[in-house]
């Protein structure tokens, strides 16, 4: 089993001198050829699914007529000409793809590049698709022909309808095209399958899993949310002599009458399977976690693996979802009123309107940090306003001030400051002395929302720079006119 890597989303391509010189001859000789032919072959393709797509209905699947099954066998022929001349001379496909009737949905993965879209195009399966790519250029016309299950983002109810929408046309008893959903639900470096969603395995119907692999020796087909762009990635990939890629079809996965019952266990079950066929291990990261894994800024966090695990059990309360910016200030507002006054179990309950429960009780003796069952509410709004906004950490500092602050002075006191802290950045025991004493002035112990943003914003990496904390210890400090180290930077003056 290979060591899974703390960043699921990150990769990091690195080229060799020798690499980069192949790169170098490739772009001026092999690359414009090769991206002249892609265009074309995608062009191509679209008169066919454009006419082939007029006229038909997207709720009621008719019966094949000659002329859209020979336009089928047209498109088929072009994209794999398409991806040919890509540098995938040969794909290599092991175990037999069930039909429609035997498993109406296949679960694909690891999901990793948009090149993934190569057994899509290859089988003309469904797939789920954001609304917005039906209006690529070209390559919407395409995603349209292949009848997705479209997500509406901007439909607050999106997800129940896409949902119900995979429902429908699995119970159809093969009528409809297979759907192939990408269960991970984002794009990962395949170091690791990351938790998987659940929309492929509520309708308890038999699926088949599909493994991808891309076995070359330089990795230029990966995409995830920190590395190389699009573009770079389709220009590398044009450049490699040959790029591989293979396709397994695993045997069908029937549930038992418990993962029917239990979509969560279905899907993490078949993740299991997919990853023993992988060798590759399990990474109990979803989709949601992304931006908690890769917050950046002066208040990034340092140590993610209680958040995350904060975040998980939010999602099975069922409310990370429904969290909002107005959710969070009005039990900001809430909690403010409370003025610190402990919660028991049955009181947090109480206070978030939901049944006691083992998850509830489990996410209670998070904020226990003295494990005496009461806990101060404040500190679960802050967490929650972290996972929830990982990438603004500022509006996450603005609502704990208001939950903390004097309402005469608006200051908070510097212990309190220290636990907000703590939590957003994931860390232990943190000491404020070296940001007070950077501060100057009169030492209060105190201090308002405006001066810590302002002084925040003097810093590019203001918790290494200002703050100590356990398991973290300062590494640098970078020298400014007033350091964090509490010395006033002079000696310029004195040459």
């Amino acid at each position: 089993m290979k060591t899974t890597p703390s960043h699921p989303f990150v990769h990091q391509l690195k080229l060799t001198d020798s690499e980069k010189l192949k790169v170098a001859l490739m772009s001026v000789t092999v690359f414009p050829v090769r991206l002249l032919l892609v265009s074309f072959f995608m062009l191509l393709a679209w008169p066919f699914a454009f006419a082939a797509s007029l006229g038909r209905s997207e709720f009621v699947i008719e019966p094949q007529s000659w002329w859209r099954r020979l336009v089928d066998l047209c498109l088929r022929v072009i994209m794999r000409a398409m991806w040919f001349c890509g540098g995938f001379h040969w794909i290599k496909v092991k175990g037999e793809r069930a039909a429609p009737s035997e498993a109406p949905i296949l679960t694909a993965a690891p999901h990793s590049t948009y090149f993934d879209a190569i057994p899509v195009t290859m089988t003309m399966c469904s797939i789920v698709a954001k609304l917005e790519s039906a209006s690529i250029p070209v390559w919407g016309t395409l995603i349209r022909y292949i009848r997705p299950v479209f997500v509406f983002r901007s439909d607050q109810h999106s997800r129940r309808k896409t949902v119900e929408e995979i429902k429908r046309r699995a119970h159809s008893g093969g009528k409809w095209p297979q759907i192939m959903i990408f269960s991970e639900g984002t794009c990962t470096n395949r170091s690791g399958l990351i938790l998987f969603k659940a929309g492929a395995f509520i309708p308890g119907l038999p699926v088949q899993p599909v493994i991808l692999r891309y076995p070359n020796k330089l990795d230029t087909v990966t995409w995830t949310w920190q590395g190389p762009g699009a573009f770079k990635i389709l220009w590398l990939t044009l450049c490699q002599p040959h790029n591989s890629m293979e396709i397994e079809y695993l045997p069908i996965y029937t549930p038992s009458e418990e993962e029917k019952n239990n979509p969560a266990l279905f899907a993490n079950n078949v993740r299991k399977l997919m990853a023993k066929a992988l060798e590759l291990p399990l990474t109990d990261m979803s989709f949601d976690d992304r931006d908690i894994s890769l917050s950046q800024g002066p208040l990034r966090i340092y140590d993610y693996s209680c958040l995350l695990e904060f975040n998980q059990l939010m999602r099975s309360l069922g409310l990370r979802a429904g969290t909002t910016a107005l959710t969070l200030e009005e039990q900001a507002k809430r909690a403010r009123k409370l003025q610190g006054d402990r919660l028991g179990l049955e009181d947090f309950a109480q206070f978030l309107n939901l049944p006691t429960t083992d998850t509830l009780e489990q996410v209670h003796s998070f904020f226990d940090q003295h494990g005496v069952g009461q806990i101060d509410i404040r500190r679960y709004v802050t967490a929650l306003s972290v996972i929830h906004r990982p990438l603004k950490p500022m509006d996450t500092l603005k609502l704990a001030f208001k939950m903390y602050e004097s309402e005469e002075t608006g200051e908070i006191l510097e212990e309190h400051l220290a636990v907000i802290f703590e939590i957003m950045l994931g860390v232990k025991e943190v000491d404020l002395t070296r940001m007070f004493l950077a501060l100057g002035g009169p030492d209060t112990g105190r201090i308002t929302y405006d001066e810590l943003q302002n002084f925040i914003q003097k810093f590019q990496n203001f918790a290494l720079e200002c703050l100590d904390f356990k398991d973290h210890p300062r590494k640098f400090c970078i020298t400014h006119r007033t350091s964090c180290n509490g010395n006033n930077q002079d000696k310029d003056k004195d040459h």
